[in-house]
C-alpha cells in the first residue's frame, strides 16, 4: 500500500514538473533569440497599427445585413431609365477589416451577380472598394473618402471592353435614413461626357 502511494506521488510530481520544464526550456530558447533592433521594433509597431481595425471599420460593420434593391440604369443622357430589382447581402470578413457585398439581380433583363469589397486603409487614410460581376472578367478598383455618417465619394477605374482603355467613374453613396442608402454612378457616355448611368436604392430588411 505504501509503495502504491509512493508511486502515485512520484507520478504526480513528474506530471507537474513536465510543463514547468517545458516552459523553462522555451524561456531559454526565447532568451537566446537576438533582441529586435529599433528599426525592427518600429516596423513591427507600424504593421500592428496598420492591421488593427478602427472606427472606420466599425462604421462599415453597421452596414451588415440583407437589402432589397431598386436598380435604375441609363444608356445615354436624357434616356429612359431601365428599372430592375435585386437583393444584396453585406457582411464583415477578415476579422472585421473588410465588408463583403454579394448582389443578385438582373441587368438588361439577364441574370446578374456581383461581388464587392469595401475597406479602409489605415496607411493611406482612404476608403477603397473593388467590384467584380458576371458581365465581365475584370475588376473595378476605387478609392475615396467617407464621412462619419457613412456617406462616401469614390473614384474608380476599369478596362473598357470596347475601347480597351481605362475608364474612370465617380461614385457617391448617401444614407437618406437609417435603413436606406442611395448609390449613384457617373461615367462617360457615348459622347465622352460624364452622366449619371446608374442609381441603386438599398432598403435594409428588418
Amino acid at each position: 500500500m505504501k509503495r502504491s502511494i509512493r508511486f502515485t506521488l512520484l507520478s504526480l510530481a513528474i506530471a507537474l514538473a513536465a510543463p514547468t520544464a517545458a516552459l523553462a526550456d522555451q524561456a531559454k530558447k526565447d532568451a537566446a533569440l537576438p533582441a529586435m533592433t529599433p528599426e525592427q521594433k518600429m516596423a513591427m509597431d507600424a504593421m500592428a497599427k496598420a492591421g488593427t481595425p478602427g472606427d472606420a471599420h466599425a462604421q462599415l460593420a453597421k452596414m451588415s445585413g440583407s437589402y432589397d434593391l431598386e436598380i435604375k440604369s441609363w444608356e445615354k443622357p436624357g434616356g429612359e431609365a431601365m428599372v430592375e430589382a435585386g437583393t444584396a447581402t453585406r457582411s464583415m470578413a477578415l476579422g472585421g477589416r473588410v465588408m463583403v457585398e454579394m448582389v443578385q439581380s438582373k441587368m438588361m433583363g439577364q441574370p446578374f451577380e456581383g461581388h464587392g469589397m469595401h475597406g479602409y486603409d489605415n496607411v493611406t487614410g482612404k476608403h477603397w472598394s473593388t467590384w467584380n460581376d458576371s458581365m465581365s472578367t475584370g475588376v473595378m478598383i476605387s478609392e475615396g473618402d467617407c464621412d462619419d455618417k457613412g456617406n462616401c465619394a469614390l473614384t474608380g477605374t476599369w478596362n473598357d471592353p470596347v475601347t480597351k482603355r481605362k475608364t474612370t467613374a465617380h461614385m457617391k453613396t448617401r444614407w437618406t435614413d437609417a435603413n436606406t442608402q442611395v448609390f449613384e454612378m457617373n461615367a462617360p457616355g457615348p459622347d465622352g461626357k460624364e452622366f449619371k448611368m446608374m442609381e441603386i436604392t438599398y432598403k435594409k430588411r428588418p
